[in-house]
């Protein structure tokens, strides 16, 4: 092949590449664009919870909560358990005696003005204490709970601590688009007494989100980690995200202002 083809074929070769490149940036900035439209939608009430753990942190840590407030979280969750004395710790599962109080940690939540409070709870075995201690850091009004499902229920309602609760339920992601389904789950949660439904990222639709705000209740999904879910998230309008990557969350949010 002579030198005159090989120096041809080589320009058509760099023109097909750089015209490939042009098409991906004007596709991305078409997304990127579509994205920032829809988002001007996103209520001004939208919330950020940091799961506990966020950024790399210890799970259930003084450090979780204070590592939530500096990436811009409204809201911080932990596990709430009881130890063997029926005292409230914060732990996922069965406490081993190393855990932090609750006293603890909303000791430390009481010195950011506004912050609240997602206490996801892993036990009902005392649900009083947990009001004693917030009202004596005084964080009562700041604080709801996560974790109530169907076998946490009735202890939560016949608690009666007037503190707010998201029903969590195990959505079922092949009918999170069918209004029949939808429509269940809505009874389900006004029934519950709950403010909203609390469930995996997996199975959202905004026909679910859109369905449960003309009823008047929340929508909270957890747990939104990846670029890519936040987007998809964000554009269905739901009231709360829950993330280990709250920075990531409110950048996208910011860069869409």
């Amino acid at each position: 092949m002579s030198k005159a083809k090989i120096i041809c074929i080589t320009g058509i070769a760099i023109l097909i590449i750089s015209a490939a490149i042009l098409l991906i940036i004007h596709q991305n900035n078409s997304l990127n664009n579509e994205f920032k439209n829809k988002l001007s939608n996103l209520s001004a009430e939208f919330t950020c919870t940091a799961h506990t753990g966020c950024m790399d942190t210890e799970e259930n840590s003084i450090e979780a909560i204070e590592s939530g407030v500096k990436n811009g979280a409204q809201i911080v969750e932990f596990d709430l358990n009881f130890n063997e004395n029926n005292e409230p710790i914060l732990s996922h599962d069965t406490p081993t005696g190393n855990e932090i109080t609750l006293e603890e940690a909303f000791k430390k939540v009481s010195e950011y003005d506004n912050l609240k409070v997602n206490v996801d709870l892993k036990s009902c075995a005392a649900l009083e204490k947990i009001k004693a201690v917030a009202e004596e850091y005084d964080v009562l009004d700041r604080i709801f709970f996560t974790g109530v499902n169907d076998e946490f229920l009735e202890s939560v309602k016949k608690a009666n601590l007037g503190i707010p609760y998201y029903l969590n339920v195990n959505v079922d992601s092949k009918k999170k688009h069918n209004s029949e389904y939808i429509d269940s789950l809505v009874q389900k949660v006004k029934d519950s007494g709950a403010i909203g439904i609390n469930f995996n990222k997996d199975n959202a639709s905004a026909e679910l989100v859109e369905a449960f705000h003309k009823n008047g209740l929340m929508v909270s999904i957890w747990t939104v980690d990846k670029e890519k879910d936040m987007k998809r998230i964000l554009c269905y309008f739901p009231d709360n995200i829950t993330t280990r990557n709250p920075k990531l969350l409110n950048e996208l949010i910011s860069a869409c202002k």
